[in-house]
Parts: C-alpha cells; structure tokens; sequence
C-alpha cells in the first residue's frame, strides 16, 4: 500500500458468548503489522453493537470471529444491520470453527469470506487489500 494511501480501517470483534479471543487478537496484531489501523472491540459483543460501532468508526472492513457454534444467526445479523445503518460499501469477512457447509450459505448473506483455523495474515490481509478497493471503486 502507498504511503499517501488511507490506511484501511479495520475492526474486529466477537459477537454472541463466545469468549475465546485469542484468535481473534492475533488476527488483530497481524494486521496492525500489515499496515491496517486495527480497532479491536473485544468480547461478548451484540450484532448491533457491532453494526452501530463500525458505523461510528467508518470502518472499511468488519472481521467477525466466531468459536461457540452461533455463527449462522450472528453474522447475518452483523451484516444485515450494517446494511441497514448505511454501511453498503463495508467489507465483512469472518473466521473461526465455522463448518465448511455453512460457508455458502454466509456468503449469500453477505459475509465476503470466511477464513478457517491456521489461514496466514498475509492471505488475509492480501485479501482485505484487493477486495475493499474493489468495494470502494
């Protein structure tokens, strides 16, 4: 990314009661690292706390973790009050144990990726980078 360039504001969170973060913050770290202004609003989180902080924040991207299972009512949900807050061009992407079945069916709710356990920083970030320009153009 040039160094005139915006950085791209990103904001991760836990929505529901999942309480294992650690993910979650290194996902955080490494894109601080990858040149990201990184907001990390930490655990136990409502959709429309989420929604109503990136809101606040203009964020461009949202990253949603999710462990506890509860990732096909939480991350709709997300994106859906987002939606209707006024944040069509935000990015949302999401992570965690999610089942591979489950995949399509956020994608047509409007989670743009979802990346597994172990997935590298630099593939996350490469992808945040190509797909926010392409959502902001």
């Amino acid at each position: 990314m040039p160094t005139s360039a915006k950085k791209l504001r990103v904001m991760v969170a836990k929505p529901g009661l999942d309480g294992h973060d650690r993910g979650a913050k290194v996902i955080a770290r490494g894109l601080k690292d990858a040149g990201m202004e990184v907001i990390y609003l930490g655990l136990r989180l409502t959709p429309e706390q989420i929604a109503e902080a990136a809101i606040q924040e203009d964020v461009d991207v949202i990253g949603l973790s999710c462990l506890s299972g509860a990732h096909m009512a939480l991350f709709p949900k997300v994106v859906e009050l987002v939606r209707k807050k006024g944040g069509k061009d935000i990015l949302v992407i999401g992570g965690g144990i999610i089942p591979k079945k489950d995949v399509p069916k956020l994608k047509e709710a409007g989670i743009a990726y979802v990346f597994g356990p172990g997935t590298p920083i630099s593939e996350i970030s490469k992808f945040i980078e190509a797909n926010v320009q392409e959502v902001k153009q």
